[in-house]
């Protein structure tokens, strides 16, 4: 694994627009960045990335069969007692979810270790599944890159494959925040997957849903939703005023409530339990539980359902018998309660801290996106940065 400068292609925002790519630098910003990118060998991603994303996967789903039975573990993830009913009756009809994106730190040497699954919205699936293939092809042709260099990247015939799969009649809507163009953006991509799959789409902003009288979600022409994908979060549907309609609206959701127990950082600590000491996990634990003090005096305190590395605190020794906590980006996250897990910090190339996310299609291993920060905490801020295999 190595970071590999190279030279941006003189055109790449206007083809980044003329593909649909609008969020590439938002507010002025640097996001999409390919002034160098992640070189990797066929084993590292076969062996070091793929396949323990599988094995985790299956992990997963483990833990999804155990946590339904159990409202104590379900309490502890703070999904709300009225839906824990829902959540299970999710699992238990075999209602299939879609995707997901498991966050590494992988140095190519040591065995990758998981710092989260983003299994319910994860974002940057667009730049991943898409732009940079079309780097990739367009840095073979100009000779810029080996006509053999490949990539980690099936995920957009696999997310055709798996709408197909859904089993969806009907028209599918799909929706998020309106105001967000890198949410609608990836909305429109996810849509334009679905419709290749054959299924009808409708594109809205999930400020524009109502809810009949007979307590059906209703799009803005009042036809009743019968299967919604959206890229909104199970934790924050669960607290709205209409979250009350969800049990009993007919709606299929993907991804379905069952999610809301892998798509939370609590999934860190009952890993842990279930697999104690496997490679590819950190230790983590409940803050609170008192074998915590396993940790030592370097860990990190997540809460269970921050995004983008907000308020994320690094606990780490500044002298002997002294601890020093580093915040990270502040947030609204907190007050649902924190896991500790142990420190592993991200490795560094050329002075940034890459982290690799594996995307999942269907339980499926298909695709890496590597995101790039200046810190030891992924932050809304990073970048995204190509990758190809080329030995």
């Amino acid at each position: 694994m190595r970071r590999q400068p190279s030279v941006p292609r003189a055109d790449w925002r206007q083809t980044a627009e003329s593909h649909g790519f609008a969020f590439h630098s938002p507010g002025g910003t640097v996001y999409w960045d390919e002034s160098h990118f992640y070189d990797f060998s066929l084993t590292e991603i076969e062996v070091g990335l793929e396949a323990p994303a599988a094995e985790l996967d299956g992990m997963c789903l483990e833990i999804v069969r155990r946590a339904v039975k159990d409202g104590e573990t379900l309490g502890k993830l703070g999904i709300p007692e009225p839906f824990w009913d829902y959540v299970a009756r999710s699992w238990n009809r075999n209602e299939p979810a879609l995707y997901g994106r498991m966050d590494f730190a992988f140095d190519g040497a040591g065995p990758a270790k998981l710092y989260e699954y983003n299994a319910d919205t994860p974002t940057s699936l667009y730049e991943a599944s898409v732009f940079q293939w079309i780097w990739l092809e367009q840095m073979r042709a100009a000779g810029r890159l080996a006509p053999a260099a490949d990539q980690f990247n099936s995920l957009h015939e696999k997310l055709v494959q798996r709408f197909a799969a859904l089993g969806m009649t009907g028209a599918l809507h799909l929706t998020a925040a309106g105001q967000s163009l890198e949410d609608m953006g990836t909305i429109d991509y996810l849509a334009d997957c679905a419709r290749q799959a054959g299924l009808a789409t409708h594109v809205l902003g999930i400020e524009t849903i109502g809810v009949d009288n007979r307590g059906r979600f209703t799009d803005g022409d009042d036809h009743v939703i019968g299967a919604l994908f959206k890229l909104y979060p199970w934790e924050w549907l669960l607290g709205e005023d209409f979250a009350r309609h969800i049990p009993g609206s007919g709606c299929r959701f993907v991804e379905p409530a069952w999610k809301t127990i892998l798509s939370n950082k609590g999934l860190m600590a009952l890993l842990w339990d279930a697999f104690p000491g496997h490679p590819n996990l950190l230790p983590a634990y409940f803050e609170g539980d008192s074998h915590a003090a396993e940790l030592g005096d370097r860990y990190v305190r997540k809460p269970l359902l921050s995004r983008e590395g907000a308020n994320v605190e690094i606990v780490l020794p500044t002298r002997p018998g002294a601890l020093a906590k580093r915040a990270a980006s502040p947030g609204p996250y907190g007050a649902e309660g924190h896991i500790l897990q142990a420190w592993h910090p991200l490795p560094r190339f050329q002075g940034r801290r890459p982290v690799c996310g594996v995307w999942l299609v269907g339980g499926e291993a298909v695709g890496l996106g590597m995101r790039e920060g200046d810190g030891d905490v992924t932050t809304d801020a990073a970048r995204f940065v190509p990758h190809a295999i080329t030995h």
